[in-house]
């Protein structure tokens, strides 16, 4: 899960969201939730606090169903709409990595192609974007689970 927003808000969402999906997974032996049925309950969350306390997040979900032996990504913003994307970004500079995942993505690429559309993503930031932000952290999800591919030095030592 990916979340942009306000320190506060990323925290208590986040964490309410993992402990829920963990409290299911152990009401009911082991089971865990699909990818879609994570996503549906996090737009559910954020629908109900909407109405009495909103929580300033948006959100990629992304996962990999054992089930389907698929992986899918799903977009959730502030005001709780969700859908499922190919590719996603968020933030200020999402514009520009948008319109570079809308020329290059396909389906069917290998995850050396994906890592190198990342990664022009990134060199656009540096070239287009206000702010200079020097590390970034590419993650990889996949049926192995989730790891880390670096670009640039790395954050935790900054």
């Amino acid at each position: 899960m990916g979340v942009a927003g306000p320190n506060a808000d990323v925290v208590n969402f986040t964490e309410y969201i993992a402990k829920n999906l963990k409290l299911y997974e152990l009401s009911n032996d082991g089971m865990k939730l699909s990818t879609h049925a994570q996503a549906n309950f996090a737009r559910g969350e954020l629908a109900t606090a909407l109405r009495r306390g909103p929580y300033q997040v948006n959100i990629l979900l992304g996962g990999y169903d054992d089930s389907t032996k698929k992986g899918s990504l799903y977009f959730l913003d502030y005001l709780a709409s969700c859908q499922k994307v190919k590719y996603g970004s968020q933030g200020y500079a999402s514009s520009f990595c948008l319109s570079i995942m809308d020329k290059e993505c396909r389906d069917g690429m290998s995850e050396a192609d994906a890592i190198a559309i990342v990664e022009k993503c990134i060199t656009e930031i540096h070239t287009r974007f206000l702010i200079s932000q020097k590390n970034f952290m590419i993650k990889v999800i996949d049926k192995d689970g989730v790891r880390v591919n670096k670009f640039g030095a790395d954050p935790a030592e900054t």
